[in-house]
């Protein structure tokens, strides 16, 4: 053989090597996590009770990570908060944090466990990661010192983030993400400007953003556009609202939208509505769990495409005001009404026979609805709505919505208020709108908080329509728009801190009216 008909071979072999190392499919696992909290103090614990705590987390976390590498998967998320808790000033994190580097150091916590000074709870993760050949996203918090000269260095001399990592099977560091859109976290800074952080694998390439990141275009809609990524690892700490924002309906309506696996890990905490994690490929949930009932943890584990886009499950592109803009409108009603979801003010128009067409504008939005019930039921109501406008007490977002949905009570002033149950089943719907915005997430809830996987489809021309025989009761159907270039912004990324306390409180005695009314 010559010397280059053997370099050839060489290379053909590495080509066939690096085609079969390659996955079109992989394992995922994600875990829902009941945190171990700290007591609540007003002066900062020791170092070692901080890391015995999280120790105790960690215990629990590592009975889940050993038991998805059991199961065959590859890479398993962890939640938002998962080690600590969330209820923290800047002082009292601080025993909780760690100086976390660069991945581009080429650092092995677990091989090397001094090279960074006192990293103990790094050095933990990248062993379980290491010693169970697994890919392991935690949460964590990571703490950089900066110059008192410097005007927005804090009084502590650190800068303090709520920080991703990410550790392969070797137990390598291969990604950190700082979060930027902050949500009622006084005890983190907001970095300069959002990171795009990805890395790739023999399954894929992988973004990372956390919780309430995922409503605002950086880092989220940049890393599945201009970095085409194909899945996303989403730790958080959500609280569900009802009727738009629980997790189970607005992260598997933003896996379809944007058309990309998402990995959602939330923590478990029943007093403040937080529950909802999640496998979801763009075209449908593959596993879920909500439950609010019980106190316990939750693993997830499911098989998904490594790179969807090649996929013959996906979904085409959508123009989401295609079909609503080329028909001529229904006839808009008489009786069209303002009721409130959140503190939004929609035009709703009453469901007020058992089948038909309705439409109901707002500004520059109109919604369209085609639809018949399997029956009227007397002592359920639902309604049409639209809004368009920036959203809540803050007006820094704007959202374009369009929704079906069930309300609270015969009364239509009830309508958008949280309710959980429904008996109606639906033959036909059909929903679509004339967006102005490209970014709208198509949600079903059904009774009970449940999806409806493989019940419904959007169509390219953007109706948001029923398949496969008659629904199960529902409670919303909707077409959840972000017009990202019509937000308000800020200098910051987050919530600032002189609006921290009053508006988690807020938030909580919303939840706690809304579920006695």
């Amino acid at each position: 053989m010559t010397t280059s008909s053997f370099q050839t071979s060489v290379a053909v072999f590495a080509l066939v090597t690096l085609h079969v190392s390659a996955l079109d499919t992989f394992i995922a696992a994600v875990y829902e996590h009941v945190v171990i909290l700290p007591e609540k103090t007003e002066t900062p614990v020791s170092q070692d009770t901080a890391l015995l705590l999280m120790n105790k987390n960690i215990d629990i976390l590592e009975t889940a990570i050993k038991q998805a590498a059991q199961q065959g998967a590859e890479i398993i998320v962890t939640p938002e908060d998962a080690l600590y808790g969330w209820s923290f000033t800047r002082e009292t994190i601080f025993p909780y944090l760690e100086d976390i580097p660069d991945p581009r150091v080429d650092w092995i916590p677990c091989r090397d466990p001094h090279k960074f000074g006192h990293t103990p709870v790094q050095v933990r993760l990248s062993c379980l990661a290491k010693n169970n050949s697994i890919y392991v996203l935690a949460n964590i918090g990571d703490k950089k010192p900066c110059n008192s000269n410097d005007s927005t260095c804090p009084p502590n001399g650190c800068y303090q983030y709520n920080t991703n990592v990410v550790y392969d099977k070797k137990g390598q560091l291969v990604a950190r993400y700082h979060k930027y859109h902050l949500y009622s976290e006084p005890q983190f800074d907001v970095p300069e400007k959002p990171e795009l952080v990805t890395f790739n694998t023999t399954f894929g390439r992988f973004g990372i953003f956390t919780c309430f990141d995922i409503l605002f275009h950086d880092p989220a809609v940049t890393l599945v556009k201009d970095f085409h990524v194909d899945t996303i690892l989403f730790p958080t700490a959500w609280m569900n609202v009802l009727p738009l924002l629980t997790a189970i309906e607005f992260h598997s309506a933003w896996a379809m939208g944007m058309r990309v696996n998402l990995l959602v890990a939330n923590t478990h905490h029943v007093r403040l509505n937080m529950t909802g994690s999640g496998i979801y490929a763009p075209h449908s949930p593959k596993v879920y769990y909500y439950d609010m009932e019980k106190e316990l943890g939750k693993l997830l584990v499911s098989e998904v495409d490594s790179h969807p886009r090649s996929s013959p499950d996906f979904p085409a592109a959508v123009n989401w005001s295609d079909y609503a803009t080329t028909i001529k409108p229904f006839s808009v009603q008489k009786s069209t009404f303002r009721a409130f979801i959140s503190r939004d003010a929609f035009n709703f128009t009453e469901l007020s026979a058992s089948a038909g067409n309705l439409t109901v504008c707002q500004k520059d939005l109109c919604c369209h609805l085609s639809y018949r019930m399997l029956r009227k039921e007397e002592n359920e109501v639902y309604a049409l709505g639209a809004f368009s406008g920036l959203h809540g007490r803050r007006r820094r977002e704007y959202w374009q919505v369009c929704t079906m949905l069930k309300c609270k009570t015969t009364d239509v002033t009830t309508c958008g208020r949280p309710v959980e149950t429904a008996l109606t089943r639906f033959i036909v719907f059909s929903l679509s709108g004339t967006f102005g915005t490209e970014y709208v997430f198509p949600e079903v809830l059904l009774t009970k908080i449940h999806l409806s996987p493989g019940k419904f489809e959007v169509l390219k021309d953007g109706r948001l329509v029923n398949k496969n025989g008659t629904s199960e009761p529902i409670l919303t159907v909707s077409l959840f728009g972000r017009w990202y270039t019509k937000d308000a912004h800020s200098i910051s990324g987050g919530i600032n801190n002189l609006e921290t306390t009053n508006l988690l409180m807020f938030t909580l005695l919303m939840i706690t009216a809304l579920q006695i009314l």
